[in-house]
């Protein structure tokens, strides 16, 4: 990857960065942060909520980073990265100021306009919120085209939520309902224990106009899908965000296959019928 970043509209090329600089940097988790990113001088294509974008720290190299921020906003992009590795580290630890590499957005999104007139079921686990948040904040924009919204959150611990505070002004909305799990209760924590999949199994739902969103580990999504599709959500309206390894963003590596798919191409948001038999083979 060249250490150049793209100037210029007429050097876009899906696979040349474009420069975007730090603006802004929250500390969420222990090891995760959210960084709003502003266009140097060419701004990359409008966001669709579910994409994602490919995020270059020169001399470290690139990864696959889901936008979490409002779809609404124009130029500016705002990325939740969880440093697990050199290149997720250098982007956690960018400080205001950093210019980093953006490509992109690449991927198929959510599709949120087709749920309108639907109820929507938004579940997350851990950093699987970030995908999730600008269907969330799309459909609270537009919330006379939904019927009733319904949040489920699940983390290792209370302190491992993202965006602690707007999840506390969501949970104070009479139009959302925000039900949330923990695996580990710490002192101070009131609220439910256990899997993701228990609050989701008591949830108020309507099988018959539900539309199902999903991000999480794998394991939590295959089971929560299993689990509204016995009772009664059909297949096909219920959406899964995949994450793959991707790499070059256009689907020419072939680094992130998943049977026939090829993730950064066909995904990362599926419809569970796509891939519910792959997602229960071991080590695919």
């Amino acid at each position: 990857m060249t250490e150049t970043l793209a100037r210029s509209p007429a050097a876009r090329n899906p696979m040349v960065p474009v420069g975007y600089a730090v603006v802004d940097r929250t500390v969420e988790t222990r090891d995760s942060a959210t960084l709003t990113l502003a266009p140097v001088e060419e701004s990359l294509p409008r966001f669709r909520p579910g994409q994602f974008t490919m995020v270059y720290v020169p001399g470290v190299g690139e990864i696959a980073v889901s936008v979490s921020g409002d779809p609404r906003l124009e130029h500016v992009l705002v990325q939740t990265v969880r440093a697990v590795g050199a290149v997720s580290g250098a982007i956690h630890d960018a400080t205001p100021g950093t210019v980093l590499g953006l490509r992109g957005p690449f991927g198929t999104d959510w599709d949120l306009p087709t749920a309108a007139g639907f109820d929507l079921l938004l579940v997350a686990g851990g950093i699987g919120l970030a995908p999730l948040r600008p269907v969330l904040l799309g459909a609270l924009a537009c919330r006379a085209r939904y019927g009733r919204i319904t949040l489920v959150l699940g983390a290792r611990t209370p302190a491992e939520f993202l965006y602690r505070d707007q999840i506390r002004a969501w949970a104070e909305r009479a139009d959302l309902t925000v039900l949330s799990t923990v695996d580990h209760s710490t002192p101070g924590w009131h609220g439910r224990v256990g899997l993701v999949t228990e609050p989701l199994a008591n949830a108020e739902l309507d099988p018959a106009r539900t539309v199902a969103f999903l991000c999480g580990p794998e394991v939590m999504m295959r089971f929560s899908a299993e689990l509204l599709c016995a009772r009664g959500v059909p297949a096909s309206r219920v959406r899964l965000s995949l994450e793959r390894n991707m790499r070059c963003g256009v689907g020419l590596c072939g680094h992130c296959q998943l049977g026939p798919l090829l993730v950064c191409r066909d995904g990362p948001v599926v419809r569970y019928g796509q891939v519910a038999d792959l997602l229960r083979v071991k080590e695919l």
